[in-house]
């Protein structure tokens, strides 16, 4: 049988300041009691307060402080134990074996978040908003995490969810008491109740297509014919040389890769293989390659040499662009310009000129340069379907409720409140939730 206490290392398993043991369940305080010694007896500790004393690490002791947390106010919502000793990994690990020769096991990934949801202390959206301030990598999706963590998502979702539930609420009153008055009465109030959900997801439907762009980082591809200083612009906006650049022809045959952030959204560079046709082998595939990765990208830069005429390549590669979202660069204006194209921009991949202007552009094609990271969104793409399918179940409750009674419209309110359920967590099924807790590291 599985022990109810859980023990894990919270920290890198790297040598640092601080090292981070938790041990979380009932009896978590009998290991603390036989692992810490200090003035104070930890039957007697204060919660919430560090006592500095010694750590029993069995074969090695260290000195370090120990604070408990008594259900409920802790993290998982029961008792709780932290260790903080010195970082390094003989020690922090030593720490946690003690710990589990006294009765604790090994938490699995996500373990103690689990038991914060399971025990009400979090949504299922807020731990999900957790994992993606842990994970991010640039200051917009670490926001956008921190608006799911702090319950924004879910009290927007559980407003609809009330209303649903009034809805449903009006209907059973109205089988329970038919008169006819009575139950036109109702009905137009189901329709008004209705059509506010309706209105109240709407906008956040619409926010995904932007915002899942930022949760995600925009991609570009970074595309053009031969020696139009395509790698060039990438070192410069990565500041720092990632791709090789030389004055030969078809240098780049695979894509480099790159990324950086700009306005806080971070964007995922491409430099890819110059378009052309080549009696090369591996040059072809690496165009192709290029060519695939063109199709998939938010934003497709494509650079042309502002000192050269316009090339029939450069005029291939630019008919081949039309319905997509691109951008047209002409690089070297800090050279006499004779291309003809008519760019959208002029830059200097030498000097760096109008890097920022681009950067501005770039931001401004991906859409993301409007969002409020203070109103409300959706980035996950489980919320988009789940919130999608509630406005589905709404509308045909809608249509419904123009031929059937009250009784049969209320399956359908019944799923949306349901959907709704998916985030907050009321009705995610198992395998959802193993999922979710899965990405998060054994310590959390």
């Amino acid at each position: 049988m599985r022990s109810d206490i859980i023990a894990a290392i919270s920290t890198p398993p790297v040598a640092s300041g601080v090292g981070l043991i938790r041990v979380s369940g009932e009896g978590c305080f009998d290991i603390a009691e036989k692992m810490f010694r200090c003035k104070t007896p930890v039957k007697d500790f204060e919660p919430y307060k560090m006592y500095v004393g010694s750590i029993d690490g069995g074969e090695i002791t260290d000195f370090g402080m120990c604070v408990i947390f008594k259900s409920p106010k802790s993290y998982t919502g029961e008792d709780m134990v932290e260790f903080h000793c010195h970082g390094g990994v003989a020690i922090t690990r030593a720490v946690l074996r003690k710990a589990i020769s006294l009765g604790a096991r090994l938490a699995e990934r996500g373990e103690f978040t689990k038991r914060a949801f399971m025990n009400g202390k979090m949504s299922l959206s807020s731990a999900e908003g957790l994992v993606d301030m842990i994970y991010a990598q640039s200051v917009s999706e670490a926001k956008m995490g921190f608006y799911l963590y702090r319950e924004k998502l879910l009290n927007r979702v559980k407003v609809v969810q009330d209303k649903l539930k009034y809805v449903l609420a009006l209907i059973d009153a109205n089988i329970d008491y038919p008169e006819e008055d009575i139950a036109f009465a109702e009905t137009e109030n189901v329709i008004r109740d209705l059509k506010e959900c309706r209105s109240s997801l709407i906008p956040l439907i619409d926010s995904y297509k932007n915002s899942s762009k930022v949760a995600s980082g925009v991609s570009v591809a970074i595309c053009g014919a031969p020696n139009a200083g395509k790698s060039s612009l990438l070192n410069a906006i990565l500041d720092c040389d990632k791709a090789i650049v030389t004055s030969q022809k078809g240098t780049t045959r695979d894509v480099v890769e790159g990324a950086k952030e700009i306005g806080g959204v971070l964007f995922k560079f491409y430099d890819t293989a110059g378009i052309r046709d080549s009696e090369n082998e591996i040059e072809r595939i690496g165009i192709e390659k290029s060519k695939k990765i063109i199709s998939a990208a938010d934003i497709i830069l494509f650079v042309t040499d502002g000192a050269e005429e316009t090339s029939a390549e450069d005029k291939e590669i630019l008919l081949s662009l039309d319905g997509k979202n691109y951008v047209v660069v002409a690089n070297k204006c800090d050279l006499p310009q004779r291309n003809g194209l008519k760019p959208d921009l002029t830059v200097s991949a030498a000097t760096g000129e109008n890097l920022d202007a681009l950067f501005s552009l770039l931001s401004k094609k991906a859409e993301v340069d409007t969002i409020n990271f203070e109103g409300d969104f959706l980035t996950e793409e489980r919320h988009y379907t789940a919130i999608s399918n509630a406005k589905a179940a709404i509308d045909a409750a809608l249509d419904a409720i123009k031929v059937y009674p009250l009784d049969v419209v209320a399956a359908d309110v019944k799923d949306g409140w349901s959907y709704l359920g998916q985030i907050s967590g009321e009705t995610c099924d198992e395998d959802v939730l193993n999922e979710i807790f899965s990405k998060f590291c054994v310590g959390k």
